[in-house]
């Protein structure tokens, strides 16, 4: 009889430890899980602000390239209004050369 009792007393030892391994996976789980997310959660955050970040600077360069491209094509036109065209001589220089 006394070694049914202690098999009894064995088993439901055995039957604690399984519940403590289970009850200890499913907090291991439930913690990296957790952890899972938190991870996610700075990740998203950190590359959302470097994506803001570069984005904002890509606007600033591309804003600046416009007004120095804007201010390129106005010096130039500028320079182009400034030239004294001689139409006359231009025309006898034509004639001149495709003997007309």
């Amino acid at each position: 009889m006394e070694n049914v009792n202690t098999l009894d007393h064995l088993l439901q030892i055995e039957a604690q430890a399984a519940a403590l391994v289970n009850d200890a996976q499913t907090e291991a789980d439930r913690r990296i899980h957790e952890n899972e997310e938190k991870n996610r959660a700075a990740y998203e955050e950190h590359f959302k602000a470097e994506i803001q970040t570069r984005e904002t600077s890509l606007k600033k360069e591309k804003e600046k390239i416009r007004e120095q491209y804007n201010k390129a094509i106005e010096d130039y036109r500028k320079e182009v209004s400034a030239i004294n065209v001689n139409t006359g001589n231009f025309s006898a220089l034509l004639n001149d050369y495709l003997k007309v």
